[in-house]
């Protein structure tokens, strides 16, 4: 039944919002500067930013892509690349500073798959810079 999988960036965004903001705990994040009209591009448009709202700092951006979404984790990038990969999802390595991780999100299904990995950011302290090791990803 593939012809019935969410492949649209956008609609994917849409799903993930909903699942973080009615989550097991849904105080915990918050979804901030949604841009409800924003349009997918190849190399992905800004659709909203994740924040951890008891520690008051972003910890994720979500952008759109024409046929999948990315989160750009910037806490806790190695745990987060694990707990991603363990949940059958592909994560690489952002170069930035400080280091991030890219975690792709291709179909609506995988929108629940990806809340793991936002509990692992939310656990994190943010302090390992060794996301990947050399040749992963």
């Amino acid at each position: 039944m593939s012809a019935d999988r969410v492949r649209d960036g956008h609609r994917i965004a849409e799903l993930l919002a909903s699942e973080l903001e009615s989550g097991a705990s849904p105080d915990a994040l918050a979804v901030i500067d949604a841009d409800p009209e924003v349009e997918p591009v190849p190399e992905g448009a800004l659709a909203y930013r994740v924040r951890d709202t008891a520690a008051d700092e972003e910890i994720a951006a979500v952008y759109v892509q024409p046929d999948r979404a990315h989160v750009e984790f910037s806490v806790a990038p190695a745990a987060v690349a694990e707990t991603a990969e363990a949940e059958g999802l592909r994560a690489r390595p952002k170069a930035a500073h400080p280091p991030q991780t890219i975690v792709f999100v291709e179909d609506g299904a995988q929108a629940k798959w990806i809340l793991p990995a936002f509990e692992t950011a939310l656990a994190g302290d943010g302090t390992d810079g060794n996301a990947f090791s050399e040749g992963a990803g």
